[in-house]
């Protein structure tokens, strides 16, 4: 094969030997995590908000907008729930560029995986220990999903990632909610697809093992548009597209149904200052009709601590250099405006 060896990664065991989960708040975690799947099941009426950055590209800019957040999440949480996002893995459609924090902590460095893995698990550990928040990432690559297992709270398998068979079999192990979302495609067979597989039990191949899965009763939809043939994006979230979606997702009888609206991609055509209206719309479309009350559970928001994006080099504190986002006083008028609407 025409791949050299660089250096050995630790194992996911040897990472949480090196970087342990501190005891005292796995009684925190577990508590959040009962809190979002009663959401999921209805028990709990709260929206859910996965909300931050693009990519998690600078622990301090990362944890200080996560301090922001708790300090909303302690106003609004008789209505909301929010898990921060700290997106350690970004996808790249030519694998080209910044691929997050996991291969490169410091975006101005060359890659070192092996500094990588332990950034990104101090980070979300930091997340816990200061801020009280589990956070929500992106399982891009399903074996690395063990480096953060213990810490994090919510899982998004993302569009070019969706139809992978070893996608959907690591998710019917996980044991906090993932969310599917649409293919770039827009094909929402296949995200159905999807969540089935994932909400089943799977033999297979995993870190060297045969293991097996009970399935993930909690695996749910994630729609964020689509893009055509010529690369025009396609929104899926008018309430044309949500009715008809819920009744396909209802005919499939799967397991706590419960749509995620992300607001950004392809639903906003990459107008990162659409975001609010696409929320607006949303919750307007929620009032309007029970069944969509019933299954839209929240949003998937970008946002950073500075609006727009820019260029790695660029250096300006708190803005994301991959997709762009809501800055920071956008986003808290966007969420006390979500809290006033439940």
């Amino acid at each position: 094969m025409n791949i050299k060896r660089i250096k050995r990664i630790p194992t996911a065991q040897e990472l949480m030997e090196q970087i342990p989960f501190p005891a005292h708040l796995k009684t925190l975690k577990q508590r959040r995590d009962e809190q979002i799947k009663n959401i999921f099941d209805g028990k709990d009426q709260r929206f859910l908000l996965i909300i931050g950055p693009c990519s998690a590209d600078s622990e301090v800019p990362v944890c200080e907008y996560i301090g922001k957040l708790a300090a909303v999440q302690e106003k609004v949480e008789k209505q909301i729930l929010i898990i921060p996002r700290i997106y350690t893995n970004k996808p790249r459609t030519t694998c080209e560029g910044y691929k997050g924090m996991v291969h490169q902590p410091d975006p101005g460095k060359e890659t070192d995986l092996y500094e990588g893995i332990k950034a990104i698990r101090r980070l979300h550990i930091k997340a816990l220990s200061e801020y009280h928040m589990p956070a929500a990432d992106e399982m891009l690559y399903p074996e690395n999903y063990l480096y953060l297992s213990d810490v994090l709270a919510y899982n998004a398998i993302g569009a070019r990632s969706v139809e992978n068979q070893q996608h959907r079999l690591t998710a019917s192990g996980v044991n906090t909610p993932v969310g599917m979302k649409n293919p770039t495609s827009g094909d929402l067979s296949v995200m159905l697809n999807s969540i089935k597989a994932a909400q089943m039990s799977h033999t297979f191949i995993y870190t060297g093992y045969e293991v097996q899965t009970e399935g993930n009763p909690y695996a749910h939809a994630i729609l964020r548009g689509a893009v055509d043939w010529g690369g025009r994006s396609i929104p899926n979230y008018h309430y044309e597209d949500l009715i008809r979606f819920a009744k396909q997702y209802l005919d499939q009888q799967l397991l706590n149904p419960a749509i995620i609206i992300d607001t950004n991609h392809a639903n906003s055509m990459k107008q990162y200052a659409e975001q609010p209206r696409i929320v607006r719309e949303v919750m307007m479309s929620t009032k309007y009709d029970a069944t969509l009350k019933k299954l839209i559970k929240g949003f998937m928001i970008e946002s950073y601590l500075e609006e727009g994006s820019q260029g790695i080099g660029e250096n300006i504190y708190g803005k994301s250099i991959t997709d762009a986002c809501l800055g920071w006083d956008d986003t808290e008028r966007l969420i006390y405006r979500i809290a006033e609407s439940q």
